[in-house]
């Protein structure tokens, strides 16, 4: 790669940087083309765009980035691949599932809304972090379930009325 090549391929990795706050690091080595495959289209049919990346581009790219990747760069070993989303459980979740067939992906790390999650025992706590529309689903629940019940209370003492009378 050229210097100026280099420089583009920074610049991209920046610009996606910048465009989500969702980004999880694995090691997709030793895959043959048919398990890449597959894994690629998990991640596509999830809405997550999987990219291998050079670990020097992404740690410069992390560092002309403004989100603050903390100890994120250090995981940037050997083989790389970089899964963004829009949904933070989304990669974790396709990760899980796909090792149920597959040693790998193997998380190194991750960045979910200024929160950094290192090492690849921290799968399980990020395939189920909740969604923002999950807890807004959960908030809206609890919000209505008190009016619910007064709104049951009230018709269960307006039917008792209409009998007596």
């Amino acid at each position: 790669m050229t210097r100026e090549e280099k420089s583009i391929a920074i610049e991209n990795l920046t610009a996606q940087l910048a465009g989500t706050n969702i980004i999880y690091v694995s090691d997709i080595s030793g895959l043959d083309a048919e398990t890449t495959s597959n894994l690629r289209r998990a991640c596509f049919k999830a809405g997550i765009k999987l990219e291998v990346v050079k670990n020097t581009l992404l740690a410069k790219a992390m560092e002309a980035s403004d989100n603050d990747y903390g100890d994120l760069p250090s995981v940037l070993t050997g083989n790389s691949a970089i899964l963004i989303a829009d949904v933070a459980n989304a990669p974790g979740k396709v990760i899980k599932e796909f090792r149920k067939k597959a040693a790998k992906p193997i998380l190194k790390g991750a960045f979910i809304n200024s929160e950094i999650y290192i090492g690849d025992e921290q799968l399980d706590a990020l395939a189920t972090i909740k969604s923002k529309e999950e807890l807004i689903g959960e908030i809206i629940g609890l919000l209505q379930s008190p009016a619910q019940r007064i709104i049951s209370a009230l018709q269960n003492q307006f039917a008792g009325e209409e009998t007596e009378a």
